[in-house]
């Protein structure tokens, strides 16, 4: 029987730009493979030529979630149906729709809902921190431990369907190394590490202080991770500098930070030492 891997993350890009590698190495190795994303990106920025025959950004986003689903080899995209809440102190952030101003036991249910249907034996979502502190990132990662915790309680979210209880649930963590030497370098290039990304909206030096512990490492093999580059790339209206550019960066971070992916085990508590080499052991 084929087991299933559950990815929960925020926006389109999430399953492609973090742990696409992941996500294409489990669908290569016969796994089922399924994403639930909370919003559909309405707040990221475009240039105009992206939203060319599109009636509105999220549209256009969704479209582009599609086609890196399709490149990764997912079986299934799940939309809880959101909107994008944007980076602390944004307009976005009141829209009455913002996906952080539902009550997260409302955001939980939605997940639970889905793990029921779904039947993952294996649940992953963000780190504490969200990754790089966006709000849509946090406030998903919350739901979806409430979430994974109350699947298999049948006095939980009656409406939500048959108790099922996943096996385990992890959290993907972001490669400090990495960050550190990007921290270094960034400066000499001319770039403010404290003001990263497409909308200088990310602080490096802060997330590079911020260490989480390393329970399982997944090796990505060469074909994992040509599908992470290319579902990257159908993300064209997030890649700095256009898309030629932008895919040869994407190109470029996923060979720098190594053929892996790392993880923290959150349930069952992971021991001392414990280092696991697939999510699935």
């Amino acid at each position: 029987m084929t087991s299933t891997l559950l990815f929960v993350g925020a926006h389109p890009d999430d399953e492609s730009f973090g742990p696409g590698g992941t996500l294409a190495e489990y669908v290569l190795r016969g796994h089922r493979v399924v994403y639930v994303c909370a919003t559909r990106g309405e707040a990221g920025s475009a240039d105009p030529e992206h939203l060319q025959g599109f009636a509105s950004a999220a549209e256009m986003r969704t479209a582009e979630l599609d086609g890196a689903a399709k490149a990764l080899g997912l079986d299934e995209v799940v939309h809880l149906g959101y909107r994008d809440s944007g980076m602390p102190g944004t307009e976005a952030n009141r829209h009455p729709e913002a996906q952080i101003n539902a009550p997260i036991e409302e955001v939980a249910a939605r997940v639970t809902a889905v793990i029921r249907r779904v039947k993952p034996e294996v649940v992953f979502t963000f780190d504490p921190i969200g990754g790089y502190r966006h709000p849509d990132h946090i406030h998903i990662q919350r739901a979806t431990v409430l979430a994974f915790h109350a699947a298999g309680d049948a006095a939980q979210y009656r409406e939500a369907g048959p108790a099922f209880t996943p096996r385990k649930l992890y959290f993907s963590v972001f490669p400090k190394g990495f960050l550190r030497w990007a921290v270094r370098l960034l400066p000499i290039i001319g770039q403010d590490p404290r003001r990263f990304g497409r909308n200088g909206d990310i602080d490096l030096v802060e997330l590079a202080r911020v260490e989480f512990p390393v329970h399982c490492r997944v090796r990505l093999s060469a074909s994992a991770l040509e599908r992470k580059d290319t579902a990257s790339a159908c993300h064209r209206s997030q890649l700095t500098g256009g898309p030629q550019r932008g895919g040869v960066i994407a190109r470029a971070v996923s060979r720098w930070f190594g053929s892996h992916d790392d993880y923290m085990r959150a349930w069952p508590e992971a021991p001392a030492g414990l280092r696991e080499t697939d999510l699935f052991a």
